[in-house]
């Protein structure tokens, strides 16, 4: 058995976000059937519990509305080179304590982006820097939901077609190895459009910094006793 969230729009709530942790039975491997018993397998679960027709946003997902959604297919505009992949924009915007931002991650496709050395041996991550703004680590996964927040927001037509789905999910994200996730950024931006705050949010990072400042979403590293001892990442 593994445990897996799946993440909910909670527009009424300051919290913005609600993280449903969820049991299911879990197939390991790295096939691409493996992956999809696993999809299947937590959406299962998110139905038992009350929350049906939750959409998987990863390459992995059955649905090509959540597939455009991934990480690794938005495009983040940039000024100088166009649009880029938003996991080389998140990648290649980080600071360190010796080096950073990598801005040449920009221009790489996202598998050698996400693998470049530099990302494990430049220290101790320090910032986000891109397109001038230089982003703070706190709060959490701020600088990854910008980017999120920007795209979906540029194609505003489609965002409406998201409040259709009673939650989001991410097969691929662990979330006692790591934070930031492709589903609850979904999950965020929809909150933020019914508060109507994508005005403000969406126009600048210093706005978008102020609405997450102002709500109470603050995402954590989620460390729990089984999950630190699987192996199902």
């Amino acid at each position: 058995m593994a445990e897996r969230p799946i993440f909910i729009s909670r527009p009424a709530s300051k919290q913005l976000v609600e993280e449903v942790f969820l049991q299911l039975r879990w197939h390991p491997g790295f096939a691409p059937v493996q992956k999809e018993k696993n999809i299947r397998a937590l959406h299962e679960a998110a139905a038992r519990a009350g929350h049906p027709n939750v959409l998987e946003v990863s390459t992995k997902s059955d649905n090509p509305r959540g597939q455009e959604l991934s990480a690794f297919n938005l495009k983040v505009r940039n000024e100088k080179l166009g649009d880029i992949p938003l996991e080389c924009a998140f990648q290649g915007s980080k600071v360190f304590e010796r080096g950073g931002p990598f801005t040449d991650l920009y221009s790489m496709d996202v598998r050698s982006a996400r693998k470049d050395p530099r990302l494990k041996e430049s220290g101790k991550l320090m910032a986000f820097e891109f397109d001038g703004t230089r982003w703070p680590l706190e709060p959490k996964t701020v600088f990854y939901d910008w980017l999120f927040v920007g795209c979906i927001h540029a194609d505003r037509d489609r965002a409406q077609e998201l409040l259709q789905y009673g939650g989001f999910s991410d097969i691929e994200f662990n979330p006692a190895r790591s934070i930031n996730c492709q589903a609850r950024s979904v999950a965020l931006f929809l909150s933020l459009m019914q508060r109507d705050e994508l005005s403000e949010g969406a126009k600048s990072p210093l706005g978008f910094l102020r609405v997450i400042g102002n709500s109470d979403y603050r995402p954590d590293l989620k460390i729990k006793e089984s999950s630190s001892k699987s192996r199902f990442g």
